[in-house]
């Protein structure tokens, strides 16, 4: 009896070996079995989403994914830095639509269709001067704003890429906060105009302009040789939040062409001026309008103009107001610097520009490391000499 109990005993622990064990060993193949369907779907949702950025992002491992044109940094950074417009709209860069506008991907330049709609590559297609004004609007408005032969670019006859080479269109592999960045835009005017000895276009630094300034002070050639400055003025920012629309929403001007600081040198300026709602702001970077001239401006129309003999009787130069049911701008050189400028804003109302009885933005602000000019470069500026042949500014009907 109790050898029958023992061999019992023992038969059950066996069987409830045999049981654990088989028990484990399913348990050990369900969670093994689980982990692996885990990590295929893991790796298959990872395929996916790898397979939706490059069809998204055909360069994304190209250094060309640090370039400007790709992350649309610049605006992001003028828009949400410190004092940036953001500040007093409340809305980011990206709800603003902003990033929509950048070449994610290479067929954006590159890509073209044949008959069939198939779509290649294509470098033929991505040097022409259209590709780059389908995105690039402002540049594409000067063109139109040129025409004729008074007004007419000295470089109208060339492409983009004669001058903006593949550094500015790809990137150099080094990411950049603005275009203003040193080597964000390589081309400059000395890259052309080298001399007199050697072939290609002419510069003569010893013609008087050129020796004065070079001994007085620090000038770039833009303030001279570029003919006007294209301003966005009263950019309303509500109505482009309806509308998702910038015609209509803003006045362009030629008509005011500013001078700033950059990088130690006087260069052409524009102002970016901006209402929402009832809140104002003002924004001056340098700007490089491309619409040049041969012959650089008269003395005159720089010293002892219209708007520099007010700031002389310590009044300001009025650069936008608003008389008889019209928005009338000040027409000529104009210095940017502290309490030289009042403005006028306007609201929108029923398709009609209507005065904010404002003349100080709420924000002013200096943006591309753009810097007011001096007490002492105004003080040269208020001098009167020249030939009597320039543009003296006044307010343009």
């Amino acid at each position: 009896m109790r050898n029958d109990k023992v061999i019992s005993s023992r038969v059950e622990d066996k069987f409830n070996n045999k049981l654990n064990y088989q028990i484990k060993g399913k348990i050990s193949f369900s969670f093994w079995l689980g982990c692996l369907v885990l990590c295929g779907l893991s790796f298959l949702i990872q395929g996916m989403s790898v397979a939706k950025i490059w069809a998204e992002d055909s360069c994304l491992t190209s250094y060309y994914q640090k370039s400007l044109h790709f992350s649309g940094a610049g605006m992001r950074y003028w828009y949400e830095g410190k004092n940036g417009f953001m500040s007093l709209s409340k809305i980011s860069y990206a709800q603003a639509g902003c990033p929509q506008c950048h070449a994610r991907s290479c067929d954006q330049c590159h890509g073209i269709k044949d008959k069939t709609g198939k779509v290649g590559f294509s470098t033929n297609e991505a040097r022409k001067n259209d590709t780059c004004l389908g995105c690039h609007e402002k540049e594409k408005r000067v063109i139109e704003m040129s025409q004729g032969d008074e007004k007419k670019d000295v470089h109208a006859k060339m492409s983009c890429i004669s001058c903006h080479k593949d550094p500015d269109i790809h990137g150099d592999g080094v990411a950049k906060q603005s275009l203003y960045d040193n080597g964000a835009i390589t081309p400059s005017c000395e890259s052309c105009h080298v001399g007199t000895k050697t072939k290609g276009p002419r510069f003569d630094p010893e013609i008087r302009p050129h020796k004065r300034h070079k001994k007085s002070t620090e000038l770039h050639c833009n303030a001279c040789h570029v003919r006007w400055s294209l301003t966005c003025y009263n950019c309303h920012f509500s109505e482009f939040m309806k509308t998702k629309s910038r015609a209509g929403n803003f006045i362009p001007t030629s008509d005011l062409f500013m001078l700033v600081n950059y990088r130690g040198k006087v260069t052409a300026g524009v102002a970016m001026v901006i209402v929402h709602g009832q809140k104002t702001y003002v924004s001056y970077a340098p700007f490089f309008t491309h619409n040049v001239m041969k012959k650089g401006r008269a003395c005159e129309d720089c010293h002892g103009n219209a708007g520099m003999l007010l700031l002389k009787e310590g009044k300001k130069i009025p650069a936008a107001t608003f008389e008889n049911g019209q928005v009338r701008f000040w027409s000529g050189v104009v210095p940017v610097a502290q309490d030289t400028l009042t403005w006028q804003f306007f609201d929108k109302q029923q398709g009609k520009w209507v005065p904010l009885g404002k003349d100080k933005p709420d924000i002013e602000r200096y943006s591309g490391y753009a810097e007011p000019l001096s007490e002492k470069q105004i003080k040269i500026l208020k001098v009167h000499f020249g030939s009597g042949k320039g543009d003296k500014g006044q307010v343009k009907e």
